[in-house]
């Protein structure tokens, strides 16, 4: 039973079928630090360096690391962003202070002009950087920090981070339901 609540998570997650389940109240619980994360440098998407966050206090991030060559979880990693950058949008107060990372781990094949397509193609309405790396060597700092696997067979991961650098949750694959994204948002700013 338990197996298939999960999947029906999975599913309505990418879109495909009604929940069954109720997202929690936004700060009805709370999400205590797991780790803590530099604000390294990366490169955005026109070739410039940035801090991969840039947060302030009061502001969230979720960070996603993808391949764009990737066939499976990366898309659905980004197509949950997608997802979250269009609910953000009905929700202006909210959107100021998050912050949407997609960055590539894999800068050889996925330099500053692919990302820049990529942010096009999705014509974020809010606050999405689309980053990458000048090398292989610059971006396993950042990785290592986040303790990402840069694997092609990597587990699909998107990081909460508040304001002081503090990972506050990792969702896969079945939890990646915009709901539960929003409360955790909420819970981490305070509403």
């Amino acid at each position: 039973m338990r197996r298939a609540a999960l999947l029906a998570a999975a599913a309505f997650a990418l879109g495909a079928s009604e929940p069954r389940f109720d997202a929690p109240a936004a700060g009805s619980y709370e999400l205590p630090p797991i780790l803590a994360v530099g604000d390294h440098r990366v490169l955005d998407e026109q070739g410039r360096e940035i801090a991969l966050l840039g947060l302030a206090q009061g502001e969230a991030a979720l960070v996603s690391f993808v391949y764009l060559s990737c066939p499976d979880a990366c898309p659905r990693a980004t197509a949950a962003l997608g997802r979250l950058d269009a609910q953000l949008a009905e929700r202006p107060a909210l959107a100021r202070r998050v912050q949407l990372v997609t960055v590539s781990f894999d800068p050889e094949n996925d330099p500053p002009a692919r990302m820049a397509a990529l942010r096009d193609s999705l014509a974020p309405r809010g606050r999405w950087r689309f980053a990458t790396a000048a090398s292989e060597a610059a971006i396993a700092p950042v990785l290592a920090d986040f303790g990402q696997d840069a694997e092609p067979s990597h587990v699909l991961k998107i990081f909460l981070v508040d304001g002081a650098g503090r990972v506050r949750n990792i969702y896969s694959t079945g939890f990646l339901d915009v709901r539960i994204l929003l409360a955790d948002l909420e819970t981490v700013l305070g509403g």
